[in-house]
């Protein structure tokens, strides 16, 4: 009985098997096929984080005031002696920076999510294909499977996306926005 992974697996691998054999020549239609699959996850990944900003960007720009507030405000007790003042504004901005800290982390690992499908599919065509590795890295093992040349593609196609970014369309608005949030 078929997954619905294995059923999604299904209506997108003769997409993807597309990019696994644009020249003929195997190794290089991996790796292009795997940078297209890896440039695929980070996009949707992008997108996700994107959207997910959008929706917390009055809960992030709240946060971020009422951290400056408080931050103000307990510098101003400190300068007056005011200690026990300073110590409940301070440990109130502290709370609203852990609050917005933990909040980008989130949506960090939004950007992760497509990865574990990439690989899902991977499996589906590469599982029990192992490419052999050069020496030194052969004497601690022979060969490799498709997870291990996946991650450093994946993060070659997050850089060179990064690189673009500014410069695509919808992406160009969400690194600026990305860039006046950090500020």
């Amino acid at each position: 009985m078929a997954t619905g992974f294995d059923q999604l697996y299904l209506a997108i691998d003769s997409y993807i098997i597309f990019f696994y054999r644009v020249t003929g020549i195997g190794m290089v239609d991996y790796m292009i096929g795997t940078f297209c699959l890896s440039l695929i996850a980070v996009i949707l990944g992008e997108l996700t984080i994107s959207l997910a900003l959008k929706a917390n960007t009055p809960y992030l720009r709240d946060l971020s005031l009422r951290m400056k507030e408080k931050e103000k405000l307990s510098i101003k007790a400190y300068e007056t002696g005011d200690m026990t003042g300073y110590k409940a504004l301070n440990k109130e901005a502290t709370d609203a920076w852990g609050r917005k800290f933990f909040a980008m982390l989130a949506h960090s690992a939004a950007i992760l999510w497509p990865v574990p499908f990439a690989l899902g599919w991977m499996q589906t065509r590469f599982s029990g294909i192992d490419f052999p590795i050069a020496f030194p890295f052969s004497l601690v093992t022979d060969s490799v499977g498709y997870t291990f040349s996946f991650f450093p593609i994946y993060v070659l196609a997050r850089i060179v996306f990064g690189k673009f970014r500014p410069y695509l369309p919808y992406f160009a608005s969400v690194h600026r926005r990305l860039n006046k949030m950090s500020a």
